[in-house]
C-alpha cells in the first residue's frame, strides 16, 4: 500500500473518533478541476468506492487518502499562442506590447487553453497510528508530505501539532558508519545500492546500483568527505526499502516472507482491503520501531540553560564607598 513514506510524530493532538474524522473529511471531498481551474485536491474513499467512507479503521489503524488533480498547458503551446497575439497587435497598432501587458496577455492565453488541458491525478495515503502516536504519509518528498499534513491539520483543527520524526543519530552519519564497518544494525542487512554525495558546493556524487558495497572504494569515498544520501536496506528479510538522509523510506517492498498467507487472508474480505492494511501496517509499524532504535531513538532537544548571573562589578580604589 505504501511505496514511499515519511513519518511524523504526534506532539499534541486529541485524536478525533472515526465518526468525527468522517464528518470533517466529508466537507472536503475531492471535486475534479473545473474548466479553467488549474488544480484541485480533496479526500476520497481509501477502498476506492466513489461514495464510500473517507476514514477507514482496520485493527485500530486509521487510513485516509488524499487525491490531487492538476491541469497545465504546455509551455511551448503558450509561447506560440502568445507570440502570435503579440505579432498581431504589433501589426495592427505598430507597437509591440511589453511588460505588464505581455503578462496579462499570457494569462489570457493560459485561461483560454486551460479547458483543453488534460488533468493529471495523484493519490497519497495517510496512516494514523494512534497507539504509537505516529502519522505516516505515503510520500518521499518532505514538501509533498508537509502539504498533505498541513491540509489534514487545518481540516481537523484542535491545536494539533505534528513534527517530522527526528532521531538522535543523523541518518547520513549512521549509514556512513554501517558502510565503513560493513555491518548494518541488528535485524537489518545492507543491499546493493547507495548514493554518496559531498556536502560542498559542487556536490560531487557517486552512485552504486546492483553492486556490492563491502569494498574499499566505498570507504575511501566516505573518508574523503562524501556522505550517504541513500542506502538500500532489508529488514529481517521481510521488507526492503531505501533509507534517505532525510529519514524518508523509498521504494518500500514487502517480500515473500511478509506476504505468506496473504491470499488466504484476502479471501476473508470482500475486496482484500482489510488484509492489505493489516499486513502493510503490521510490517511497517515494526520496521519504523526497529529503525528508530537503530538510529539511537528519538532526538531529545537539549534543555535551555539559564545564563549565569553577572558577577558584581569590581570597585576601584578611588570609587566612593556606597552608603
Amino acid at each position: 500500500m505504501f511505496k514511499n513514506a515519511l513519518v511524523y510524530r504526534i506532539e499534541d493532538w486529541a485524536l478525533p473518533t472515526l465518526a468525527e474524522f468522517e464528518s470533517r473529511l466529508a466537507g472536503s471531498r475531492f471535486i475534479e478541476c473545473g474548466a479553467t481551474q488549474p488544480e484541485s485536491a480533496g479526500w476520497v474513499a481509501p477502498r476506492g468506492d466513489e461514495h464510500g467512507a473517507l476514514a477507514e479503521s482496520v485493527g485500530g489503524q486509521i487510513i485516509l487518502k488524499l487525491r490531487s488533480e492538476t491541469k497545465a498547458v504546455p509551455a511551448g503551446v503558450v509561447k506560440t499562442q502568445l507570440q502570435a497575439q503579440l505579432d498581431r497587435i504589433e501589426k495592427e497598432s505598430g507597437r509591440r506590447p511589453r511588460g505588464k501587458l505581455v503578462k496579462e496577455l499570457k494569462q489570457e492565453v493560459v485561461h483560454t487553453l486551460m479547458p483543453r488541458a488534460f488533468p493529471k491525478r495523484a493519490e497519497t495515503l495517510v496512516w494514523v497510528d494512534a497507539k504509537a502516536q505516529l502519522v505516516l504519509v505515503g510520500a518521499a518528498s518532505a514538501k509533498k508530505a508537509d502539504a498533505v499534513v498541513t491540509r489534514l491539520l487545518e481540516l481537523l483543527g484542535g491545536g494539533a501539532r505534528l513534527a517530522l520524526l527526528q532521531t538522535a543519530l543523523a541518518p547520513a552519519s549512521a549509514m556512513a558508519a554501517w558502510l565503513v564497518e560493513g555491518e548494518a544494525p541488528a535485524g537489518f542487512s545492507i543491499d546493493r545500492e547507495c548514493e554518496l554525495k559531498h556536502p560542498d558546493g559542487e556536490k560531487a556524487a557517486v552512485r552504486y546500483a546492483r553492486h556490492t558495497l563491502d569494498i574499499d572504494e566505498v570507504c575511501a569515498h566516505i573518508q574523503q568527505g562524501k556522505r550517504p544520501t541513500q542506502l538500500a536496506l532489508t529488514w529481517h528479510g521481510r521488507v526492503s526499502f531505501v533509507l534517505t538522509e532525510g529519514l524518508a523510506l523509498k521504494r518500500i517492498k514487502l517480500l515473500d516472507v511478509a506476504l505468506e498467507g496473504t491470499g488466504a487472508a484476502a479471501g476473508q474480505a470482500d475486496d482484500g482491503f482489510d488484509a492489505d492494511v493489516a499486513i502493510a501496517t503490521g510490517e511497517l509499524r515494526q520496521l519504523v520501531a526497529a529503525l528508530l532504535e537503530a538510529l539511537g531513538g528519538l532526538h531529545q532537544p537539549e534543555p535551555a540553560v539559564a545564563p549565569a548571573p553577572a558577577a558584581p562589578a569590581q570597585r576601584a580604589p578611588w570609587d566612593p564607598v556606597p552608603a
